[in-house]
């Protein structure tokens, strides 16, 4: 990565801190709970057949250590969202597939456990994976990075297609050499899912979904799953291919924050974290 000038270092600090400003002063209106309301559910309640790789659990994502919020490697999202997934593995069982979940309801500190990482553009240790072709102080600015996702409504999800059988996916080694995720699929980590073209969280324009420098098998598996997911209400986010939200969404507007845990799911009480700004 090309080094910034100090001017330049400075006005991105400034920027970063500005940012950290407004998501304090965010949390600070909110009301955050440590339970989710009923509406939530664990997507292994309602299909436990679909496949959970919650990489935000593990040091394999794109900061390079486990995310603030994630306590376990559980997929919780609201109910209609599970349900419709429930139907779309259904339907893609039939075909010799089955889904896989990358990542589902996000809670609001580990946005900002990424805005934090973000503004530290020292930190670059998953670099060669992740971002290889985008400079990191480029990742607000194109939209990689944001203070608020719409993950913590609970009714998106990040997930992809695995060909049955589903072979596993070997585990992560940390301070193994790290490959581009939009290197060809048998150089890049060796996920178990159908080429799809890139690796997951591949911050590139190549994860477009309808990129047209994606062609071939690879094409065909993105639309694969993207006319799976639409035809049952989910809504494909166009620069990326594993992103996708149900609608109508119960929560449209409102982030919650309490952690991934089955202790979230106890019911006890979820006050929720309503965006001023949204």
């Amino acid at each position: 990565m090309t080094r910034l000038s100090s001017a330049v270092r400075g006005v991105v600090t400034a920027l970063a801190a500005l940012l950290t400003v407004t998501v304090a002063s965010a949390t600070a209106r909110a009301h955050t709970g440590p339970t989710a309301p009923a509406g939530f559910v664990a997507l292994r309640s309602v299909d436990p057949t679909i496949l959970q790789e919650m990489r935000y659990f593990t040091p394999h994502n794109f900061v390079g250590a486990r995310i603030d919020g994630y306590r376990r490697p559980l997929c919780i999202l609201t109910r209609p969202a599970a349900q419709a997934l429930h139907r779309a593995q259904t339907k893609l069982l039939r075909q010799g597939y089955t889904l896989k979940v990358y990542d589902c309801y996000r809670p609001q500190r580990a946005v900002n456990h990424f805005v934090r990482w973000a503004q530290d553009l020292d930190d670059e240790a998953m670099k060669a994976e992740f971002y290889p072709n985008v400079d990191k102080s480029r990742l607000f600015e194109d939209g990689y990075i944001a203070e608020k996702s719409g993950h913590s409504r609970g009714s998106t999800v990040d997930l992809t297609l695995v060909k049955l059988p589903a072979r596993p996916t070997p585990p992560y080694v940390p301070g193994k050499p790290l490959v581009p995720c939009h290197a060809p699929q048998d150089e890049r980590f060796p996920d178990n899912s159908v080429d799809m073209g890139t690796g997951f969280d591949c911050f590139d324009t190549l994860s477009h979904t309808l990129d047209p420098r994606v062609q071939g098998e690879q094409r065909a598996n993105r639309l694969l799953l993207k006319s799976t997911l639409e035809e049952l209400g989910f809504v494909n986010l166009a620069e990326e291919w594993w992103h996708y939200t149900f609608k109508p969404e119960p929560y449209p507007d409102t982030y919650f924050d309490f952690p991934v845990s089955a202790k979230s799911l106890t019911r006890t009480s979820a006050p929720p974290v309503h965006d001023a700004l949204s």
